[in-house]
């Protein structure tokens, strides 16, 4: 099978400045800025999880949608106080910035985008922590761009049913096939290690999560995930990927 050139690309990162700007011209004006994060998850589940769940799967939902371009990941983000370290900065690899910090970011790289043609402006949360720092600045942005005298009609979404669903119908879906919820768990458990074993299992430690001692909040672990799949995950991936281009759909759809 022939590679697929690197000019159809929908990685931003992948394609030439000039690839690009066709792209655009030619009606590729919606952009997704996935975002990830740099945290610990116990000792089986690798720090980066965030990063590479929300590339891939903004890539996923960006060849459904068609006419879309998926943004680098913003990998930087909010994770608690440093000094003294609270929540996940008490294990080593965490980085936490500021949350202004991170809203100057995502309000810069919106407007950035925005400069170059993109109409609208999507933010892909893969974490529970920030998803209120992404209305705020989704929020701030269109009240500026709602006043500006050019390019009006570019606007800028928080989709919160991409980090939503992951917290409800797929919560559903593994208690349905008998799995609880001290097991599905709130952080490196059973959804959680499911979820990158259906994205990328070389960031799972399922070897020594197997035979290993099991870990608990101590480590940074609320659940269990020994019993996790890449079959269960790719349920989590089927929804967040559907859900999100069904409403991502139904946005573009909105008067401007």
């Amino acid at each position: 099978m022939a590679a697929t050139p690197a000019s159809s690309s929908v990685m931003l990162e992948e394609l030439t400045s000039t690839e690009l700007r066709s792209r655009i011209d030619h009606g590729a004006t919606t952009v997704l800025v996935p975002i990830g994060g740099v945290e610990q998850s116990g000792p089986y589940i690798a720090l980066g999880k965030h990063n590479v769940r929300a590339g891939l799967l903004a890539r996923q939902i960006a060849q459904k949608l068609g006419n879309t371009i998926v943004a680098p990941v913003v990998s930087y983000v909010p994770e608690g106080a440093i000094s003294p370290p609270a929540g996940h900065m008490r294990f080593a690899g965490t980085i936490s910035i500021p949350p202004a910090a991170f809203e100057a970011v995502l309000e810069g790289a919106a407007a950035s985008l925005r400069q170059h043609g993109f109409r609208d402006i999507i933010f892909l949360g893969d974490h529970g922590g920030y998803q209120k720092n992404e209305q705020n600045v989704a929020n701030k942005l269109n009240r500026a761009w709602g006043k500006a005298s050019t390019a009006k009609d570019a606007r800028a979404y928080a989709l919160l049913d991409y980090y939503d669903i992951t917290q409800s119908q797929f919560i559903v879906e593994l208690q349905k096939r008998g799995h609880s919820g001290a097991e599905i768990g709130l952080h490196a458990g059973l959804a959680d290690a499911a979820l990158m074993l259906a994205t990328d299992p070389s960031l799972v430690r399922s070897e020594a999560m197997a035979h290993g001692p099991k870990p608990g909040v101590a480590d940074g672990v609320r659940g269990d995930a020994t019993r996790a799949t890449a079959e269960l995950g790719q349920i989590g991936i089927k929804l967040q990927v559907d859900t999100s281009v069904a409403a991502i759909r139904q946005l573009l759809q909105r008067p401007k």
